[in-house]
């Protein structure tokens, strides 16, 4: 969830290239931001709370610095003030640190450094990390070897980015939380290296990178770099491997939030989705048909995605899969043989609680399949097979564009399932086609005008059935995270068992439709809603009579909920802005996942 970035090389302006990635890792949400610059042999500490956006790079570009660590900080342990914001020190004020994630027994580690004389400025768990380097340099008087024997101390998830002036090094861990490196390759060698918490931090310098892996430590000084496991102290060789998109992609081009960009974005992204190796697809399909149980795993977006693939599975394919959310899957685990398959789905390809269920799987000692949109992420290394959504960088936090990848990829495998692969592709081409055609600025302005006319409401509702359902779940979602409107999504036929009481004269609701055997029933249901005093916003391919407004989409047969939750996206959009928030940046909210 915290952004981290650090700096060693050759280059002087540390402090600007600190703050430029922390820029750049905005996207991930953050309550507070800070910095550290060697100056000297001294470091200078700038820390705040708020936003870093306004902050000009180049006040920290005064005095030469080519070692530099900075971090931006979602709370969990202490409140969101300026002595609480990372990084932290040691006493003697030689090494600093950055942390993501949680040290679950920082309380006794706090109190048995208290009792060798440490003082702490600071409610965080983070700041028992230096001090802890601290005692342990003086044990070792080897920097990284510090670094590494403090973190057998420590219990939970994390990565660490610790800075040290004597030395003039940088030292990362991780357990859970992913950090990459970065190579600054010049043509006369090595320049330095970067260390972050993602790929945008550091992309305007270079696109060659080097991954950390679970369990693994690096230590640099600019110049050369050792990569080491945790545990034993062992080496472990690294190769370096060059990014294939561009920091175009990862811009906001002439739109005004990232979240409107990747919306737009969907025009090809899809189409990217849909564009696998047909051998890969069958290989895959046929896995599923061996299996003895087939699971699909993931969190929130994407598990609304996993939640419309049992609809994929069953209609198209006449196949039971099990759909779990990834933070209950480990009680599931009953369940599972060495020819069990698990299939987990995720954007980021780092999110903590999948990674907990691939590894549950693994001591069962089942497969994994990943399907993933970030190539060289946890879940992607760690995941017997990966295949790509290619859907290019996602930065706003609500995943728009990586859903409708998610949901194109699994809909071709339940084709493939049913032998049916060419129908399959044939159809999602069709659908991307008709999509382009649907992002047009009369539709995209169609969504402004409804959101203006509803953007005070407070309570919002959305119904679906078959793959509409998850569907409607999954709009719940978008409006929830990013125009903080109470909505909530229910199957369609759930209405009179309850919610809907909670129908009064004038109240929102959304119909998701298709031309399918859900139809009739829930155009039925449509009218429960309006006998009570709802107002209906029809969804789908035809208008009908109980609609008072209609958000016309093309038809797609089983790929109707591809197009079915885009004006959903946009209107989550547009109401954010409407009700003056940022729909790239939801309070209390990060792109990724790491913590439990």
């Amino acid at each position: 969830m915290c952004g981290i970035f650090g700096y060693v090389g050759k280059r002087t302006d540390a402090g600007v290239i600190a703050i430029d990635g922390l820029k750049n890792l905005e996207y991930r949400g953050y309550d507070s931001w800070g910095i550290a610059c060697k100056d000297g042999k001294t470091l200078d500490v700038k820390k705040d709370i708020g936003p870093i956006g306004d902050i000009q790079s180049d006040q920290f570009g005064g005095k030469a610095c080519s070692l530099s660590i900075a971090h931006t900080r979602w709370a969990t342990h202490g409140g969101v003030t300026q002595r609480n914001a990372h990084p932290h020190l040691c006493e003697d004020g030689t090494i600093a640190v950055v942390h993501n994630g949680i040290v679950e027994n920082y309380l006794e580690l706090r109190r048995d450094l208290k009792a060798k004389g440490h003082t702490f400025q600071s409610e965080t768990d983070t700041e028992v990390i230096p001090h802890l380097i601290e005692e342990e340099l003086k044990k070792t008087g080897d920097f990284a070897e510090a670094v590494r024997t403090a973190c057998l101390h420590f219990d939970g998830r994390y990565a660490i980015l610790a800075l040290h002036t004597e030395s003039n090094m940088l030292v990362a861990a991780r357990t859970g939380s992913p950090l990459i490196i970065g190579v600054d390759r010049q043509q006369n060698g090595i320049d330095g290296y970067f260390i972050a918490s993602d790929i945008p931090a550091f992309m305007k310098h270079t696109r060659v990178v080097q991954y950390l892996d679970d369990g693994e430590m690096v230590s640099t000084d600019g110049k050369t770099i050792t990569f080491q496991d945790i545990k034993t102290g062992d080496k472990r060789p690294k190769r370096e491997i060059a990014i294939t998109w561009n920091v175009e992609q990862a811009q906001k081009g002439d739109y005004e939030h990232f979240m409107l960009k990747e919306i737009m974005d969907q025009k090809e992204s899809v189409a990217r989705a849909v564009n696998q190796d047909e051998g890969e697809i069958r290989t895959i399909a046929e896995a599923i048909r061996r299996a003895k149980g087939t699971f699909l795993v993931a969190c929130g977006t994407a598990a609304k995605a996993c939640m419309a693939a049992e609809y994929f599975f069953s209609v198209v394919a006449e196949h039971h899969v099990n759909v779990a959310p990834a933070s209950e899957f480990k009680l599931f685990h009953h369940f599972l043989k060495p020819d069990s398959l698990l299939i987990v789905v995720s954007q980021s390809g780092e999110t903590a609680d999948v990674l907990e269920a691939m590894r549950v799987a693994r001591d069962k000692g089942s497969k994994v399949l990943a399907i993933v949109n970030v190539e060289g992420s946890t879940i992607d290394r760690e995941a017997d097979y990966t295949l790509l959504i290619n859907a290019g960088p996602e930065r706003a936090v609500p995943s728009t564009k990586a859903l409708t990848g998610q949901l194109a990829i699994l809909l071709l495998i339940a084709y493939a399932l049913a032998e049916r692969l060419k129908e399959g592709r044939t159809l999602l081409l069709e659908t991307t086609s008709s999509l382009n055609d649907m992002l047009n600025p009369r539709f995209v302005e169609r969504l402004e005008t409804l959101a203006e006319k509803i953007q005070s409401e407070e309570d919002l509702y959305i119904i679906g059935k078959s793959w509409n359902y998850p569907m409607a779940l999954e709009s719940a979602i978008k409006i929830q995270e990013v125009s903080y409107v109470h909505a909530e999504g229910f199957a369609a036929g759930e209405l009179k068992h309850g919610p809907i009481a909670l129908i009064e004269e004038g109240t929102p609701c959304i119909v998701l439709t298709g031309n399918d055997e859900a139809l009739q029933d829930i155009l039925s249901n449509a009218q429960e809603l309006k006998a009570r005093g709802a107002m209906i916003i029809g969804i789908g391919p035809k208008k009908f009579d109980v609609f008072d407004e209609w958000i016309k989409v093309p038809e797609a047969g089983t790929a109707q909920a591809i197009l079915n939750i885009i004006p959903i996206q946009v209107l989550a959009y547009f109401l954010a802005v409407k009700r003056g928030k940022n729909p790239d940046m939801p309070r209390n909210l990060a792109k990724s996942v790491t913590v439990k």
